[in-house]
Order: C-alpha cells, then structure tokens, then sequence
C-alpha cells in the first residue's frame, strides 16, 4: 500500500510539474527567488470565531463533514445567527503585533501572512464593501484606535522587515452575492446558478475585486496575496451551471498594477496565477520542480482553540529542516485568541526556536536542495553560490548525544578544504573524504558536553 501511495504521489508530482507556470514578469521572478530564501514564515488565522475556541468558518457549512459544539449546535439557523453576532463581542484589547513582530523575529521567521478575511466573510480590515469588517458599526473593536487590524500587523511586520501576504478568501458565506439568501446554502459552493443569474455573480466579482484592490493600495507594500477558497475557479465542464468563474486575469492584473512584481498564489488552482504550491499539513516526500510551501498548524487547528496540543520545538525544526532539504518553504501557523494574544506555550515554542536558529541558520536562509536530498538522519542544503554544504544530523531527543564517528554520503564535485561543526567551530574535528563519503570523528567534548539541541549542523567548505 505505501509503495502504491509513493507511485500516486510522484505520478501527481508529475503531473503538478506539468501544469505548474513559471511566471513571465521579470518583477515577480525576482520577488519570488525573495521569497524563496527567506525559507520560514508566520501565518495567522485569526477572526471573531476565535471567541468560542471553533474551527474558523466551517462551522457554518452545511458540509456533511462538519460538526457544531455549544448551545445552538442542533439548529444550524440558530447557530449561523449567533456565529455572525460575533462581531459585536469581538474586542481583542490585547491586542500588540509588535509583541507578536519580536516573537516571530527571535524565531528566525521572515514572512508573514494575514487572514485579511476567511470564508465566512467577516473582514480584518476596514473595506468598504460591507459592514461586516472590524471596523463595522455593530464591531466591539471599531472605536479602539488600532482597530484597522490588517493595516496595524503589516505595518508592525513591515517595520522589521518582514515580506507581508495578505490571505483572502475567494467565496464569502455572508456576501448574499455568493450565498443568496433567496436559497438555502448547500455546501460551500455559490447556492444559485451562475449562469441563470449571471447579474449577481457579476456583483459577486465586482466585491471580491473591489476588495482586493482596497487591500492593494491601502495597506502598504504587498509582497503576497494568497488566494484560498481553490473551488471558486472556472469550471471545465461546458455550460456549468455553477460555474465559479472569478476573474483572476482581471484581479491578478489590477492587483500587479498597484504591486509590481506581487507573488499571486491563487492555490489549489494550477496555472499563471498560483505561482507556488502549497501543500497543506503535509511534507512532500522528495523534493518538488517547482517552488512550494508546506503550510501547517503548530497546533492541531487553524483557529485557537483552547485545549490544543502544540507541537513540540523539537518536531517544528525537524520539519523546517526537512521541508527546507526538499527545497520548500514552512508557513507555521498560529492562532490568537478572542482577547487577541497568543498561548504562552507558542511564545515558548518560538523561543526555543530562534534558540536552534540563531546557530543554524545559515544552513537554513537562501539554502538550495542538493542531492542525495537525506540518508537515514542527515539532510542536506547547499548555499547559493554552492561553495558550501550543510548536513543536518537529526537527533532523536531534544538534548543532542553525538556517536564517535559519523559518516555521510556527499555528491560535491569541488574538493572539501574544511568541516566544522555549527555551534561549536572552535573545536577542531577530524575528518576524511573518500569514495564519495565524509567520515567525521566527533571529539569527546562534542559527543556528550556540547550543549547543542535538537539536531546539529556539519559545515563543510568547498574549494
């Protein structure tokens, strides 16, 4: 079964390579190359559903799959009613990007993406398409001065160098030109035909690129907007009733227009305008041909919810280096509460992760994949200018108990003039270079008495 899932998956990789687009604008090539080095970012989900610890937006689909908690969890209608009240007990006075800004720079991140507005629709900024925002008259938050709250986290982001992106969702469950409330919603697709009420989807359109547009000249330089929502796409069935046609020539242009070289990652929708990939939760197995990012939750879940359970430092940073090995990008994501502050346990987690980075991270930042990629529990990364190698020694416990002797396969055609050890280049290390593989002696002091944490880095200097 595993061997058949490998076939799948690298007959889909294929596939994925295939229809993948490189973009043709000089702009968007570089800033995409930008993008790629920076290797670890922040993503955030955040809304007024951060109030009741629920999964973000889904709980008012009409999706089979979807399950509902707390007192009105048997009516959907009631439900729905007290979800999009939420608003109006939504104020995150604790609000302070800047403590969130610190947390993510000791950590080593240097990206950031926002949900600027999720699929129920209720936006974080302050648009003027509707009143359901932040900023909405029935809004606890809207009188606090800092309640514009997409503009103040770019802002904060920005200061510190950060690339920002800008996360919106395509379907909106609250537009009635998505979900008309002439029907019943169905899932969480449009609830009317497009084609017989072609009028509406026209309103529908004008919003989302009246939206974005808002988003792409009010909120400071943009490096990223990241599209989700991949089922409002046009359809490849002729005559499809529902078609979900959005306009993305027309949105990705106006968008450029204001953000010359703007990455555009419309996902999940293959073509010119996803340009990266965004595996979701997962790590690929190999390294893909085309530039991606695992997205994933440090928790189990998008949103805050109060009785997750984080990940532990030391299984994020073996999944930055194993994402990174293969070429990718880790988009971590967390979610602030209702009060608008993150767990203490994320703040620890990231301390301990800027910990590991401020050693190992020029392993990490504008690293290329190399071949042979990992072997048992090395990875590998080469630096851009391929004069260095790095191989990543994964412990299997978070305090780092090294073997007297270490060897490793290494595909370098430049001869080794030096190997030393991230974190400790002081101590000299004895080594040798034959048959395509490096043999290192690890010196008593470095075997048990290093110090060093969660995995170590072997540098190796070429010539």
């Amino acid at each position: 079964m595993k061997q058949l899932l490998s076939i799948i998956l690298f007959l889909a990789g294929n596939q994925l390579a295939a229809q993948y687009q490189p973009p043709k604008d000089s702009l968007v090539i570089k800033k995409l190359a930008q993008w790629q080095d920076q290797k670890f970012g922040l993503f955030m989900h955040w809304g007024p559903y951060s109030q009741w610890g629920v999964l973000e937006s889904w709980s008012i689909c009409p999706d089979d799959w979807v399950t509902r908690t707390g007192p009105y969890a048997d009516n959907y209608f009631e439900y729905k009613k007290a979800y999009e009240k939420l608003p109006e007990t939504f104020n995150p006075v604790a609000f302070n990007p800047e403590k969130w800004v610190k947390a993510a720079k000791t950590a080593g991140m240097r990206y950031v993406v926002f949900t600027t507005k999720h699929h129920d629709g209720f936006s974080m900024f302050d648009t003027r398409q509707t009143d359901y925002k932040i900023t909405g008259s029935h809004t606890a938050f809207a009188k606090n001065p800092r309640s514009n709250i997409s503009k103040v986290i770019f802002d904060a982001f920005r200061k510190e160098g950060f690339m920002t992106g800008a996360y919106y969702s395509k379907p909106d469950w609250h537009s009635e030109h998505f979900w008309w409330p002439y029907f019943p919603p169905k899932d969480h697709n449009v609830n009317y035909s497009t084609t017989k009420y072609p009028d509406r989807w026209k309103k529908f359109q004008e919003f989302t690129y009246n939206q974005i547009e808002e988003l792409m000249t009010g909120y400071g330089p943009v490096d990223i907007l990241w599209l989700d929502g991949g089922w409002v796409r046009p359809s490849q069935k002729a005559d499809d009733p529902f078609n979900q046609d959005i306009n993305m020539p027309h949105i990705a242009g106006m968008a450029r227009s204001h953000q010359p070289g703007l990455i555009v990652v419309d996902r999940t929708v293959t073509g010119e305008f996803e340009n990266y990939m965004t595996p979701e939760q997962e790590v690929p197995e190999k390294p893909l041909p085309y530039p991606w990012e695992t997205c994933m939750t440090m928790g189990n879940t998008w949103s805050f919810s109060k009785n997750d359970q984080y990940k532990s430092a030391h299984r994020l940073l073996e999944l930055l280096v194993k994402i990174v090995s293969r070429g990718g990008n880790f988009l971590l994501n967390v979610g602030p509460d209702g009060n608008g502050d993150w767990d203490p346990v994320v703040y620890q987690r990231l301390q301990e992760i800027g910990a590991w980075m401020a050693i190992n991270g020029e392993a990490i930042y504008a690293s290329r994949p190399v071949a042979p990629y990992s072997t048992n529990n090395i990875y590998y990364t080469q630096s851009k200018d391929e004069k260095k190698l790095y191989a990543f020694w994964l412990s299997e416990n978070d305090t780092v108990t090294l073997p007297a002797t270490i060897q490793f396969s290494v595909s370098a055609t430049r001869k080794i003039k030096q190997v030393s050890l991230l974190g400790a280049q002081k101590q000299k290390i004895k080594w040798s270079f034959a048959n395509g593989l490096v043999t290192i002696q690890v010196p008593d002091a470095l075997q048990h008495g290093s110090l060093l944490k969660h995995s170590v880095v072997f540098k190796l200097e070429l010539q």
